[in-house]
């Protein structure tokens, strides 16, 4: 009788599970129909380049206008105390989008500070140097810690860009299941480190200058001149790089790996050990790593004299401060630097780079990655500028602010609401750098009007970003994940990866918000160099 009432117990329990992961898998199936069905991001973008035109001309028949809340007197306020809509539905307009379409593509400030920081990285992927630095530390780390590890490795190589994923990913599953654990507990840990964390790291790369141009670009709408570093959240990712990788740790230890269970290996059906065997740094590696560390710290002390004593070189000239100062605004070229040195050390080294031409191949290796990236772009850039010109942005900023003050929604925790709009927006539009451009001009200008700064809506726009990431089939990298984990699952499909990931997914965005919350409102704490949390 006891054995009888057990089995109907696990009938239950089973058929409870089975009827969550439907429900999972009928709600995937709707985001992934939804991502389907948008164009692709650069015909989104030509899209609503065009409705922008064709709607200011509908506007400016309608005479629609705002009154202008900037103080008199301020930079860039209407002279009648009216913002109104202007057309690019005309022969001024339409001679204005020619005049300025090559501008508005080269003067767009992401394109030119992505290019220059790429150049660097390029270089140090190429050697291999960033490889090693991850393999290293997974390595040297004890079988306890190699989860943390991994997660840790994961956030860090972010400065990379798709590095993480396409080298950590499948090198956490292979330590994993080199250490008779199952390998998707290694390969989720993995990709929770480096798409959850997307918005954390120690250090600056490729990211931050894209971010920080766009939120530019979008606070100009309301102060024409308004910069924005690319260091603008540091101080919020340092602190967030050890967040994440506590909970994503967690989350792995206490929650993923136990509900995998054991791996049964014969499953997979591998053809050879070798291919998943761990190979240890080499005694060339692992001078190289040395020498390249050496020399990242001997640049880190240069620029430590040029900017630390009082009146150094790039300490801002009038003020002497390091707000607003040639190091702040020059982040990029130190990106550039701090990259292509080591990395040329290291490939010196181990013998990837002999002579400039390596040096020059690795470069434009580089550069061969940023197609599509350089056409999104191009189409980004018009539907900015034109948003710009027809003062849709300022009006529709000016309307939704003024209607968060109407029913008293001023207050900080607006940005919850905030944080979960972009979370839900990422899931059907996974690339970073296109959600940004679409919604920084609505967004930024709209929270400025509440008081807030650029850089501290740029912040709680990154935790909306990154904690929807790794559950969304939208996101770049979602198929090469996909075909990692069925290496060692071969029934693995959408539903299992994304039920797999969504605790990390709900932790994030739970626990990264009241982060936010603690660290920007009730500690007062700035997200960055010279950040301020208000804007006046």
């Amino acid at each position: 009788m006891t054995e009888k009432n057990e089995e109907i117990e696990h009938r239950a329990s089973s058929d409870g599970e089975d009827a969550a992961a439907s429900r999972i898998t009928r709600f995937l199936r709707v985001v992934e129909w939804l991502g389907n069905a948008l164009p692709h991001p650069v015909t989104l973008f030509a899209l609503f380049a065009l409705g922008v035109v064709l709607l200011s001309g509908l506007m400016e028949a309608l005479d629609v206008a705002v009154l202008d809340p900037r103080p008199e007197g301020a930079r860039g306020r209407a002279p009648n105390g009216l913002i109104e809509v202007v057309s690019l539905l005309n022969a001024d307009g339409f001679r204005r989008i020619v005049l300025n379409l090559v501008s508005n593509f080269t003067g767009f400030v992401p394109l030119g500070t992505v290019l220059v920081a790429l150049l660097g990285v390029g270089v140090a992927e190429r050697s291999g140097l960033l490889t090693a630095i991850i393999r290293s530390m997974v390595l040297s780390a004890s079988p306890r810690m190699v989860t943390v590890a991994i997660v840790f490795a994961g956030v860090i190589s972010n400065t990379a860009s798709e590095m993480g994923y396409v080298v950590l990913v499948p090198l956490a599953a292979v330590v994993f299941y080199s250490l008779g654990r199952h390998p998707l507990a290694g390969l989720a840990a993995a990709f929770a480190g480096v798409s959850g964390g997307y918005s954390a790291n120690l250090l600056l790369g490729t990211v931050d200058p894209l971010l920080a141009g766009i939120t530019q670009e979008a606070a100009r709408l309301i102060d024409p001149a308004y910069t924005v570093d690319a260091s603008a959240n540091w101080f919020f990712m340092i602190a967030s790089t050890f967040l994440i990788t506590a909970i994503a740790s967690a989350i792995s230890l206490k929650v993923v790996e136990p509900a995998l269970g054991p791996y049964d290996a014969a499953q997979a059906g591998f053809d050879s050990e070798d291919e998943h065997r761990l190979d240890p740094l080499s005694g060339q590696e692992r001078r190289g790593l040395r020498l390249a560390g050496l020399a990242a710290l001997m640049l880190a002390i240069v620029v430590a004299v040029l900017v630390v004593p009082e009146g150094a070189v790039l300490r801002n000239p009038d003020t002497g401060e390091i707000r607003n100062s040639p190091f702040l605004r020059g982040i990029v070229a130190l990106i550039f630097v701090f990259f292509l040195v080591p990395g040329v050390v290291y490939g010196r080294v181990v013998g990837t780079i002999r002579n400039d031409r390596d040096v020059i191949d690795a470069m434009a290796a580089a550069m061969s990655t940023l197609g599509l990236y350089i056409v999104l772009v191009f189409f980004a850039a018009q539907f900015v500028a034109f948003f710009g010109w027809t003062n849709l942005g300022s009006v529709t900023a000016v309307t939704g602010a003024t209607f968060l003050q109407n029913i008293g929604l001023t207050g900080p925790v607006v940005f919850f609401l905030f944080i979960i709009i972009c979370a839900f927006i990422n899931l059907m539009l996974g690339s970073a750098s296109a959600q940004w451009a679409v919604t920084a001009p609505i967004f930024v200008p709209m929270l400025m009007l509440l008081g807030y700064s650029p850089e501290v809506i740029q912040a709680a726009y990154r935790i909306g970003d990154s904690s929807t990431n790794i559950i969304t089939p939208m996101m770049s990298y979602f198929g090469l994940i996909m075909a990692f984990a069925a290496k060692y699952v071969p029934k693995a499909g959408i539903g299992t990866l994304i039920a797999m990931m969504l605790p990390y997914s709900v932790a994030f965005m739970i626990c990264w918000s009241l982060f936010f919350f603690l660290w920007v409102f009730i500690l007062g704490m700035p997200v960055g160099p010279a950040s301020p949390t208000y804007y006046q």
